[in-house]
C-alpha cells in the first residue's frame, strides 16, 4: 500500500528546524502541490529504524515533564486534576516523519477514531520537535488539553468514551525516492521493495468471508456499548480554552510500515496506587513491634463496651 496522497498537517508555529538554519516551515508544499525534496542518498546507506531508535513523546504540565512510571507493556503518567498539558514529540531521524496522534482514542486533528494509517497526521522535520497543545479546531486555532474527569471530557461531549485515559503516537517515515547508481566492483547494489506487493498480491475475500467480517465488526460495535458510563473519579482529557495554532495541509508519500509506536496511559494518583504502579504512600504497621510492647495487668476495671 502506498501512502501517496495522504493528507497530513504541519504545525507552522512550533516546528524545530535543523541546526544549520533552514526554515522548513516556508518549504512545505500545500495540498495538491508537488513536494520539492533535496537529493537523497541511496537506500543501502539508510540506517535501520526500530521502535527504540529515539522517538519520544513527553507529557508536560506547567512547563515540566510529568514523571513516568513503568507498567506491564506500557508507560504511565500521573494526571494532575484541572492542569493544562501538552505533548512534546521528537523525531530522531534524518528524514521527515508523520505521526498519527490520538488522545483518548480520538485523533487530535479531527477527533475521528480510525486506524493509525488512515489517520490525519502531524509532520515533523528531520531531527525536529513539535508541541501539540490541544485539539485542532481550524487552520488557525486549537483548544487546550487539560486533565479532568470522564464525565467532563471532550470524549463524553461528542459520545466517544471507549478509549479514555490513553495517548497514542504512531510514526511513519516519508518514503525516499529510489536512486539508481552505477554498479562498482565489490559494492552491493541497492535493493528496493515496493510495498504495493503486500496488498496487490493479497488473496481476495469471498462474499461469504466479507459478510462474516462485517458481522464481526457489528458484534464489536455492540460490545463497545456495554462500557460503564463516564464517572467523576477517573482521568480523561477535556477541551479547554482557545489558543492560536497555525497549520497547513500538505501531501506526503509515506512508507506504510510504522517506524515507531508509543502508548502512554494516564491516571490520577489513587488509580495508579490501585493498579500497583505507584506504591502506597503510608507505612505498613509493624505487627511484631506492637506485640513486643504488649503488657499484662493494669490497675483498672474492665471498660464498658
Amino acid at each position: 500500500m502506498r501512502g501517496k496522497g495522504l493528507l497530513v498537517v504541519v504545525a507552522l508555529a512550533v516546528l524545530t528546524t535543523i541546526s544549520f538554519g533552514l526554515n522548513y516551515g516556508s518549504r512545505i508544499a500545500r495540498a495538491g502541490a508537488a513536494v520539492n525534496l533535496p537529493a537523497l542518498v541511496d537506500e543501502v546507506n539508510l540506517q535501520p529504524v526500530t521502535e527504540e531508535n529515539g522517538f519520544t513523546v513527553d507529557v508536560l504540565a506547567g512547563g515540566q515533564t510529568l514523571r513516568e512510571y513503568a507498567g506491564p507493556g506500557r508507560r504511565y503518567v500521573e494526571a494532575l486534576e484541572n492542569a493544562e498539558y501538552e505533548l512534546r514529540i521528537h523525531n530522531p531521524v534524518g528524514s521527515r516523519v508523520a505521526v498519527a496522534l490520538a488522545v483518548d482514542g480520538m485523533n487530535t486533528i479531527d477527533a475521528r477514531h480510525t486506524s493509525a494509517w488512515d489517520a490525519h497526521k502531524w509532520v515533523i522535520e528531520p531531527y525536529g520537535t513539535i508541541y501539540v497543545r490541544g485539539w485542532q479546531m481550524s487552520s488557525e486555532n486549537a483548544r487546550r488539553f487539560y486533565f479532568t474527569s470522564e464525565r467532563d471530557s471532550y470524549g463524553a461531549k461528542i459520545g466517544q468514551t471507549a478509549n479514555l485515559g490513553v495517548i497514542s503516537a504512531v510514526f511513519f517515515r516519508e518514503r525516499r525516492p529510489l536512486v539508481i547508481t552505477p554498479a562498482t566492483p565489490g559494492r552491493r547494489e541497492p535493493t528496493y521493495k515496493d510495498d504495493r506487493t503486500r496488498t496487490e498480491n493479497a488473496p481476495k475475500e469471498s462474499p461469504e468471508q466479507s459478510a462474516n467480517t462485517e458481522s464481526r465488526g457489528a458484534a464489536k460495535s455492540d460490545s463497545l456499548r456495554v462500557y460503564p458510563p463516564p464517572d467523576d473519579e477517573s482521568a480523561a482529557t477535556g477541551i479547554g480554552r482557545t489558543v492560536r495554532n497555525d497549520v497547513q495541509w500538505i501531501k506526503l508519500d509515506l512508507d506504510s510500515r510504522p517506524v515507531g509506536e508509543i502508548t502512554i496511559r494516564y491516571e490520577y494518583h489513587e488509580a495508579l496506587v490501585r493498579l500497583g504502579i505507584i506504591p502506597r504512600d503510608y507505612p505498613r504497621p509493624d505487627v511484631l513491634d506492637r506485640r513486643e510492647r504488649a503488657s499484662g495487668f493494669e490497675p483498672r476495671y474492665c471498660p464498658q463496651p
